[in-house]
């Protein structure tokens, strides 16, 4: 057979392998000396993905990590009592799994499975989870989007209930951008924390507002915490919210942060009418994610 994975290649336009071996095995019952392997699949995916220094793309089947995916209430609560209903297989046989996307349409059932999901038990009964959906409600009417930015709404969840961990506290931050001789940029963040009770008073230079702050968060945290010497920033966007007010528009910032080898990568959001204080909000939510699950 000949094909090419995720669609990589000279060979572009010939079969994807991913798509067409899970429907051989799955679907027709043919088999294969690598049909043992299946439930690799989407890890090899990711690691083709890596090798090309491409983005996965979200919406493959089988392997894409919207392939398993549910939003809405009644979608979600059908596929928590039977998966099979809007499941076309076990997402396990691939090594994918089912995700629910929480929105402004999210019900109990869809909240309750996607704090689930994330590591909490939240009863649909249980006063907590009015006070969610009515958080989740009033932060999407402002702008916030968190169907990329699992690891903000983890966060949220757990500070609903109490269980939220404080690494680090805030003071201020201040970030100073300036165009050097030879037109070089330079942007200069200072950063003013409390960490473990002892004040940490840091400042990093680079060529972006955003790079900057990131510096300064390291040099603060990782005396602290070595662990995020393997965390890493991996992609940056920004949506205007409404054009109308032009430069002063509202902004969205979502953030995709993970490890080093990209075992593990995690979504953050931040809203704000400052494409900085935005990024900063992000940025925050990113570092407590990772320190959250050592």
């Amino acid at each position: 057979m000949q094909g090419t994975a995720n669609g990589y290649g000279e060979r572009t336009g010939n079969a994807n392998l991913f798509t067409i071996l899970p429907s051989l095995f799955l679907k027709m019952g043919k088999t294969a000396r690598c049909a043992e392997n299946l439930a690799d699949l989407r890890e090899l995916s990711l690691t083709f993905d890596e090798l090309a220094n491409l983005k996965p793309d979200t919406k493959a089947p089988y392997v894409g990590a919207s392939a398993f995916a549910h939003k809405g209430g009644l979608h979600a609560n059908a596929a928590q009592k039977v998966k099979s209903s809007y499941e076309h297989i076990d997402p396990a046989l691939v090594g994918n799994r089912t995700r629910v996307l929480v929105s402004d349409m999210a019900g109990r059932s869809s909240v309750a499975m996607k704090a689930k999901e994330l590591g909490h038990e939240l009863d649909e009964k249980a006063p907590e989870m009015k006070a969610l959906i009515e958080q989740l409600k009033d932060l999407e009417f402002r702008g916030y989007e968190f169907e990329a930015a699992d690891a903000s709404l983890g966060l949220l969840i757990a500070r609903t209930l109490g269980k939220a961990k404080s690494f680090f506290e805030v003071e201020s931050y201040r970030v100073i951008v300036e165009r050097g001789p030879a037109g070089r940029l330079i942007a200069e963040a200072t950063v003013k924390l409390t960490v473990n009770g002892e004040p940490r008073h840091t400042v990093a230079e680079c060529t972006g507002p955003v790079g900057a702050l990131d510096k300064a968060l390291r040099l603060a945290l990782e005396p602290a915490y070595p662990q995020l010497k393997d965390m890493e920033l991996r992609d940056y966007k920004v949506r205007i919210l409404d054009g109308r007010s032009g430069a002063n528009s509202r902004t969205r910032v979502l953030i995709e942060s993970g490890d080093a080898r990209g075992h593990r990568i995690w979504g953050t959001v931040g809203v704000s009418d400052n494409i900085i204080d935005a990024s900063w909000e992000a940025l925050l939510d990113a570092y407590n994610h990772s320190l959250a699950q050592v």
